[in-house]
């Protein structure tokens, strides 16, 4: 019996909607066809968003994802469309999709799209590595 696949993707409220947070997401099993030879790729998808109003639900993201598994397409249109399909149903603050397409040829690909909300700016990163354990045993 085939995988159930759907284009649809589902979201929920974000249960923090004052705050930026970081969602990160690791999508190991990720197939589409080459459109010119038919054979399969395989990539690495690391998501990062930050919400406003709405979350991606992972199930439908799952079953999205699989719908790719049997569509030709070439590396940088398939990381750009999944892209926009997740930022019009998230609206996110901001989002990043890296996909790592794996050896083909000889040849690593991998291909970095970002979406950022009109007006939004990242807050600087508090860099914990700086603060030195103290400690008055030393």
């Amino acid at each position: 019996m085939p995988a159930e696949t759907s284009k649809q993707l589902n979201t929920f409220n974000n249960p923090e909607p004052g705050r930026d947070y970081l969602i990160h997401m690791e999508i190991p099993e990720f197939t589409c066809l080459c459109p010119i030879t038919g054979q399969p790729d395989f990539a690495r998808l690391l998501l990062d968003y930050i919400p406003e109003r709405k979350c991606l639900e992972l199930k439908s993201l799952k079953l999205y994802i699989w719908s790719y598994r049997s569509q030709g397409a070439f590396h940088e249109a398939v990381t750009n469309r999944i892209l926009d399909d997740l930022v019009g149903a998230t609206r996110p603050r901001f989002m990043r999709l890296c996909a790592k397409f794996y050896v083909r040829g000889g040849i690593f690909t991998t291909v970095v799209a970002e979406h950022r909300k009109k007006g939004w700016k990242a807050q600087p990163a508090v860099d914990l590595q700086s603060f030195e354990p103290a400690s008055n045993t030393n």
